[in-house]
């Protein structure tokens, strides 16, 4: 990635988990900012699989950016869910399936603009999504919008909250990702099963809805 010197030397914290999402948000920061100028942070916040955190080190070092990783397992203590039960069968409930974790994007953001506020970063990077999605209240623009106001004022800091993938179906953000040169790198290293098999279950709401973007991708690229 030969940029000398894009966004004037601007830095970016990408909130990073080492998934297909939150790569893809990775790269585009890299070459948007320069390998120097972007950073990491991975939450260990007691999902029920650490090859997720072994995926987002591995990539993080690959990529030769420098990750910080922050323990908010504490979570734990007051609410539960199916992403962090290693007994419970991750099924839809309702709108929302019952992987959903109260508070966990707002608790990244806050922890995120806290560590960015210190090393005099204002753009924040988070990768996600309200057009394909699993119904997660806490990936709305609606949402992201609101903390955003809500940390400016309650740190009185100019942050920029920036979510690329905010309006892109699943299939568009693969078409991103091959965009920029890396559609078999996150293919083949990232991991988003939430049971933790590694290259994916298949079966899984996460892995169903990253397959079926997959291929409806790669149907429109071979179409052309």
């Amino acid at each position: 990635m030969n940029i000398t010197n894009p966004n004037n030397n601007r830095k970016a914290v990408v909130i990073f988990s080492g998934g297909q999402d939150s790569t893809t948000c990775l790269i585009q920061a890299i070459q948007e900012y320069g390998v120097k100028n972007v950073e990491t942070i991975t939450f260990q916040y007691g999902q029920r699989h650490a090859i997720e955190l072994e995926k987002a080190q591995w990539i993080a070092q690959d990529l030769g950016i420098k990750q910080t990783l922050i323990d908010t397992s504490v979570i734990k203590a007051i609410t539960q869910n199916a992403l962090m039960d290693d007994n419970a069968k991750i099924e839809q409930q309702g709108h929302t399936p019952n992987t959903f974790v109260d508070g966990r994007n707002a608790l990244f953001l806050l922890y995120a603009a806290i560590y960015a506020k210190g090393q005099g970063i204002q753009d924040i990077i988070t990768g996600v999504c309200e057009t394909d999605f699993s119904g997660y209240p806490d990936c709305r623009d609606i949402f992201i919008k609101s903390m955003n106001v809500t940390l400016n004022l309650a740190m009185d800091y100019q942050f920029n909250l920036k979510t690329p993938l905010m309006y892109l179906t699943k299939a568009q953000t693969w078409q991103l990702a091959d965009e920029l040169g890396a559609l078999d790198y996150i293919r083949q290293h990232t991991h988003t099963c939430y049971i933790g098999v590694e290259q994916g279950c298949g079966e899984c709401p996460s892995c169903i809805l990253r397959e079926k973007g997959l291929q409806e991708y790669l149907s429109m690229k071979s179409a052309v």
